[in-house]
């Protein structure tokens, strides 16, 4: 696997087309979000190392998987430096290998839809949080970087309170798979 210990707004972009492969389903990776650790509100990593965030803190070419809403796992490749934290949750793409058993995963779903988002691309996967800290060079998960794209798009960050205006969103221009746009809802004041 290559080096992915550079600044993670540079790694970030290079993800871009790479591939993503658990067991006999492969995901080309098409939408990608940037967290820099300590330095970043929006990331986990902000307040420091704690059980739940101590991969981002380790070498780079690990996954980092966590349980959101009470319901969902999301991954991202940790980038950078070890002992600094930073890492790129894999937000979207396309099924490339194994169609027929991300269907399966997620029955119902439009081909577009099987791993547009990143808990899609998680189940579509088979991703568990059993797959925490795996090294993505040997596996089970692993990653397989491609040509980056040409034309690469940015944006703010999905549903984040904290720095959202940042634009650490990379997409590949143009990609059907790329998930929809939505900022976070807005707090309610306590009555």
């Amino acid at each position: 696997m290559p080096d992915l210990s550079g600044p993670v707004l540079d790694e970030a972009p290079r993800l871009l087309n790479a591939v993503l492969r658990h067991g006999e389903v492969a995901v080309r990776l098409t939408e990608v979000e940037a967290y820099d650790g300590t330095t970043d509100p929006g990331s986990h990593a902000f307040r420091g190392i704690t059980k739940r965030t101590a991969v981002m803190f380790g070498p780079s070419g690990h996954l980092y998987c966590y349980f959101t809403y009470g319901m969902h796992v999301c991954c991202n490749v940790v980038c950078g430096p070890e002992g600094q934290a930073s890492a790129v949750l894999l937000r979207a793409g396309e099924i490339v290998d194994g169609i027929d058993v991300a269907r399966s995963r997620r029955p119902g779903a439009s081909d577009r839809d099987l791993a547009r988002g990143p808990a899609r691309l998680c189940n579509a996967l088979g991703i568990t949080l059993d797959h925490d800290g795996v090294d993505l060079d040997t596996g089970p998960v692993t990653l397989e970087l491609g040509t980056p794209p040409r034309d690469v798009s940015t944006g703010p960050r999905v549903g984040l309170r904290a720095a959202a205006e940042r634009p650490w969103r990379f997409w590949i221009t143009g990609e059907r798979s790329v998930s929809t746009y939505r900022p976070a809802a807005p707090l309610r004041p306590r009555t």
